[in-house]
């Protein structure tokens, strides 16, 4: 099936792009926003989730 599509993407230039850019702004746009939210709290959560993993780390005594 994925070898299929490789001629038609080989195909798509830059109007064709913005075409589809436009049609998913139009059906997606109000829901957007809030996932890109969302997205930017779960980057944050997970950076303190492995900063708190690299602390708790540290201090750990090591076994040498």
């Amino acid at each position: 099936m994925l070898l299929g599509l490789i001629p038609f993407v080989g195909g798509l230039g830059l109007p064709e792009l913005m075409i589809f850019a436009v049609i998913v702004l139009l059906v997606f746009g109000n829901r957007i926003p809030g996932a890109m939210r969302s997205l930017g709290k779960s980057i944050v959560e997970f950076k303190k989730g492995t900063s708190d993993a690299e602390n708790s780390n540290e201090d750990v005594p090591k076994d040498s």
